[in-house]
């Protein structure tokens, strides 16, 4: 049955009362998207096993596709685990909140749905004041996962929620666009060198710093044959338009040229092109539809305007969207890959 979803905008006077109506509907078993530092969430009450089913009907997500769970602090954290490593509790210390997800063995009040039927829970605590007053109001853990249909871009605006969710959900609320863009690094807190499992803007240098050694556990691939996974990102297709997508990645120098070989190909064929360039690629071309990823060299641009430009470029009706993959992989660069490739049909090194 097709819902009369609400819009709740943060910016007006009474958006505490907005923030209240919100919270009833998380407590009531209702599905609520809300703003992150990260991307838009797609909330329900973590522990009631009836609302984080319409989570998976609302997005056509995989049942075994584990989520995350959204606290307002670290104490609500120990009521969802069985113990919190050493090492976790530094992280929580130094990075939390923040764009941090631990992975630790659940406690048995977290039901199967919401971990993927996995011994273990994921957990963060976002940095964004609407988020925590959310949760804290409505006195739940919240799974979240992004807030759009799976399979397409994260949304990083109310408006993108509603394209892919209205009807599908109870509220949205309006924080205006997320600062960071691409979803919090993903830890396995559960081994004796804990593992990345997702990339994100905390990076692996970044987490090394406080607990010593860390290890890499993910690929920008998708494996459909894995039949568990312990993170989001890692088994799906994730991330994608519908319009098809090639990335051509390398040195700026070496990048420009091939993009134009590429281009000049396309439009024999007469498909309809639009590129996500960076800015300094942006006068190669001209005549081009195209969206800024930012500077090369500053690739938490890219991580901000990634998910934007591709939804904006989606709705021009084109073909095929062209990646220019020459901005910086250190850092937050490396999410940015990591998401791009797994929207990729076609990666081009050059």
């Amino acid at each position: 049955m097709k819902k009369n979803t609400l819009v709740f905008h943060i910016e007006d006077a009474a958006h505490e009362e907005q923030l209240e109506e919100a919270a009833k509907i998380l407590k009531q078993g209702g599905l609520v998207a809300f703003p992150t530092e990260t991307v838009y969430g797609l909330g329900a009450d973590a522990l009631n096993e009836k609302a984080v089913m319409q989570i998976f009907e609302a997005k056509g997500r995989p049942a075994d596709n584990p989520l995350i769970v959204h606290v307002d602090s670290k104490e609500s954290c120990r009521k969802l685990v069985k113990s919190i490593p050493e090492k976790a509790v530094i992280l929580m210390d130094k990075l939390w909140p923040g764009p941090l997800t631990l992975i630790m063995e659940r406690k048995e009040i977290v039901p199967d749905v919401t971990t993927g039927g996995l011994d273990t829970v994921a957990i963060r605590m976002p940095e964004n004041k609407v988020a925590l007053e959310l949760i804290r109001s409505a006195g739940v853990p919240v799974a979240a996962p992004s807030a759009n249909v799976s399979g397409r871009p994260s949304p990083t605006t109310a408006e993108h929620v509603l394209c892919d969710l209205s009807g599908k959900i109870d509220a949205i609320i309006d924080g205006g666009e997320v600062s960071i863009g691409v979803e919090s690094t993903v830890i396995d807190m559960t081994t004796d060198v804990p593992v990345i499992l997702r990339p994100g803007k905390v990076s692996k240098e970044d987490l090394e710093v406080y607990i010593g050694e860390v290890s890499i556990g993910y690929d920008d691939k998708v494996h459909p044959e894995s039949k568990t996974v312990r993170s989001p990102g890692m088994k799906y297709t994730h991330y994608s338009p519908d319009s098809s997508v090639i990335l051509v990645e390398g040195e700026h120098g070496k990048v420009v040229p091939k993009m134009k070989e590429l281009l000049a190909d396309l439009d024999q064929r007469d498909a309809g092109v639009a590129m996500l360039l960076t800015e300094e690629s942006i006068p190669s071309f001209p005549s081009v539809t195209s969206y800024s990823l930012g500077k090369k060299d500053m690739p938490e641009q890219a991580a901000k305007n990634l998910f934007f430009g591709l939804r904006h470029l989606d709705e021009k009706d084109i073909d095929i969207i062209i990646v220019d993959g020459s901005f910086r992989q250190e850092g937050i660069g490396m999410a940015v890959f990591n998401r791009v490739r797994k929207a990729a049909e076609m990666v081009i090194r050059v």
